[in-house]
Protein backbone atom coordinates (compact mmCIF):
# COMPACT_ATOMS: atom_id res chain seq x y z
CA UNK A 1 0.00 0.00 0.00
CA UNK A 2 1.15 3.53 -0.79
CA UNK A 3 -0.40 5.33 2.18
CA UNK A 4 1.22 8.72 2.84
CA UNK A 5 3.87 8.29 0.14
CA UNK A 6 4.16 11.46 -1.92
CA UNK A 7 5.62 11.94 -5.38
CA UNK A 8 6.23 9.75 -8.37
CA UNK A 9 9.35 7.61 -8.68
CA UNK A 10 9.39 7.93 -12.50
CA UNK A 11 11.38 4.66 -12.71
CA UNK A 12 14.58 6.40 -11.51
CA UNK A 13 16.83 6.30 -8.48
CA UNK A 14 16.50 9.15 -6.01
CA UNK A 15 19.78 10.77 -7.09
CA UNK A 16 18.80 10.57 -10.76
CA UNK A 17 15.39 12.03 -9.98
CA UNK A 18 16.91 14.90 -8.01
CA UNK A 19 19.40 15.70 -10.79
CA UNK A 20 16.67 15.49 -13.43
CA UNK A 21 14.42 17.92 -11.54
CA UNK A 22 17.35 20.32 -10.96
CA UNK A 23 18.03 20.31 -14.71
CA UNK A 24 14.36 20.67 -15.66
CA UNK A 25 13.89 23.49 -13.14
CA UNK A 26 16.92 25.33 -14.51
CA UNK A 27 15.65 24.94 -18.08
CA UNK A 28 12.18 26.11 -17.12
CA UNK A 29 13.44 29.20 -15.30
CA UNK A 30 15.78 30.01 -18.19
CA UNK A 31 13.30 29.57 -21.05
CA UNK A 32 10.08 30.08 -19.05
CA UNK A 33 8.44 27.27 -21.08
CA UNK A 34 9.51 23.65 -21.73
CA UNK A 35 8.06 20.54 -23.36
CA UNK A 36 8.15 17.31 -21.34
CA UNK A 37 5.97 14.39 -20.28
CA UNK A 38 2.87 15.00 -18.15
CA UNK A 39 4.09 13.14 -15.02
CA UNK A 40 7.43 14.98 -15.07
CA UNK A 41 5.65 18.30 -15.55
CA UNK A 42 3.30 17.66 -12.65
CA UNK A 43 6.17 16.74 -10.33
CA UNK A 44 8.31 19.65 -11.56
CA UNK A 45 5.58 22.12 -10.67
CA UNK A 46 6.20 21.69 -6.93
CA UNK A 47 9.97 21.99 -7.29
CA UNK A 48 9.84 25.25 -9.27
CA UNK A 49 7.12 26.81 -7.15
CA UNK A 50 9.29 26.29 -4.06
CA UNK A 51 12.21 27.96 -5.87
CA UNK A 52 10.08 30.97 -6.83
CA UNK A 53 8.88 31.24 -3.23
CA UNK A 54 12.53 31.27 -2.13
CA UNK A 55 13.11 34.11 -4.59
CA UNK A 56 10.22 36.06 -3.16
CA UNK A 57 11.48 35.52 0.39
CA UNK A 58 14.93 36.87 -0.43
CA UNK A 59 17.92 36.77 1.89
CA UNK A 60 21.23 34.98 1.82
CA UNK A 61 20.01 31.62 3.09
CA UNK A 62 17.21 31.49 0.50
CA UNK A 63 19.70 32.43 -2.22
CA UNK A 64 22.02 29.60 -1.19
CA UNK A 65 19.13 27.12 -1.12
CA UNK A 66 18.09 28.21 -4.63
CA UNK A 67 21.69 27.95 -5.82
CA UNK A 68 21.76 24.37 -4.54
CA UNK A 69 18.47 23.57 -6.26
CA UNK A 70 19.60 24.97 -9.61
CA UNK A 71 22.93 23.20 -9.87
CA UNK A 72 25.10 26.22 -9.05
CA UNK A 73 23.95 28.49 -11.89
CA UNK A 74 24.41 32.00 -10.49
CA UNK A 75 22.81 33.76 -13.48
CA UNK A 76 19.58 31.80 -13.02
CA UNK A 77 19.58 32.54 -9.29
CA UNK A 78 20.02 36.23 -10.09
CA UNK A 79 17.07 36.08 -12.51
CA UNK A 80 15.02 34.25 -9.89
CA UNK A 81 15.72 36.80 -7.15
CA UNK A 82 15.28 39.91 -9.31
CA UNK A 83 13.00 39.49 -12.33
CA UNK A 84 10.82 36.57 -11.26
CA UNK A 85 10.44 37.60 -7.63
CA UNK A 86 9.18 41.04 -8.71
CA UNK A 87 6.87 39.54 -11.32
CA UNK A 88 5.17 37.27 -8.79
CA UNK A 89 5.40 39.56 -5.72
CA UNK A 90 1.60 39.89 -5.33
CA UNK A 91 0.71 36.34 -6.42
CA UNK A 92 0.19 33.97 -3.47
CA UNK A 93 1.06 30.82 -5.45
CA UNK A 94 0.26 29.05 -8.70
CA UNK A 95 3.20 30.34 -10.71
CA UNK A 96 3.11 27.54 -13.30
CA UNK A 97 0.67 26.20 -15.86
CA UNK A 98 0.69 22.65 -17.29
CA UNK A 99 -0.94 22.29 -20.71
CA UNK A 100 -1.44 18.87 -22.23
CA UNK A 101 0.14 18.62 -25.68
CA UNK A 102 -0.88 15.28 -27.16
CA UNK A 103 1.08 12.05 -27.35
CA UNK A 104 4.72 11.42 -28.25
CA UNK A 105 5.18 9.64 -31.57
CA UNK A 106 7.70 6.99 -30.50
CA UNK A 107 6.16 5.54 -27.35
CA UNK A 108 2.74 7.24 -27.11
CA UNK A 109 3.70 8.98 -23.85
CA UNK A 110 1.41 11.87 -22.85
CA UNK A 111 3.27 15.14 -23.37
CA UNK A 112 2.78 18.55 -21.81
CA UNK A 113 3.99 22.12 -22.03
CA UNK A 114 4.85 23.57 -18.64
CA UNK A 115 5.23 27.33 -18.52
CA UNK A 116 5.38 30.22 -16.11
CA UNK A 117 2.19 32.23 -15.75
CA UNK A 118 2.73 35.74 -17.24
CA UNK A 119 5.90 34.49 -18.92
CA UNK A 120 8.18 36.59 -21.10
CA UNK A 121 7.88 35.35 -24.71
CA UNK A 122 11.40 36.66 -25.47
CA UNK A 123 12.97 34.14 -23.05
CA UNK A 124 11.80 31.13 -25.08
CA UNK A 125 14.50 31.18 -27.74
CA UNK A 126 17.54 31.67 -25.52
CA UNK A 127 20.65 29.55 -25.96
CA UNK A 128 19.94 26.21 -24.34
CA UNK A 129 23.57 25.27 -23.74
CA UNK A 130 25.03 25.17 -20.25
CA UNK A 131 25.70 28.70 -19.06
CA UNK A 132 28.73 27.82 -16.90
CA UNK A 133 30.56 26.20 -19.84
CA UNK A 134 29.72 29.18 -22.06
CA UNK A 135 31.27 31.56 -19.52
CA UNK A 136 34.47 29.46 -19.42
CA UNK A 137 34.82 29.48 -23.22
CA UNK A 138 34.26 33.24 -23.34
CA UNK A 139 36.99 33.77 -20.74
CA UNK A 140 39.34 31.49 -22.67
CA UNK A 141 38.64 33.38 -25.89
CA UNK A 142 39.37 36.70 -24.18
CA UNK A 143 42.68 35.42 -22.81
CA UNK A 144 43.70 34.05 -26.23
CA UNK A 145 42.93 37.37 -27.97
Amino acid sequence: MRHRLRGRKLNRTSSHRKAMFNNLAAALLKHEQIYTTVPKAKELRGVVEKLITLGKRGGLHARRQALSGLGGDTKLVEKLFTILSERYRERPGGYLRVLKAGLRFGDNAPMAIIELVDRDPEAKGQDSGPSIAAENTEETAEVAA
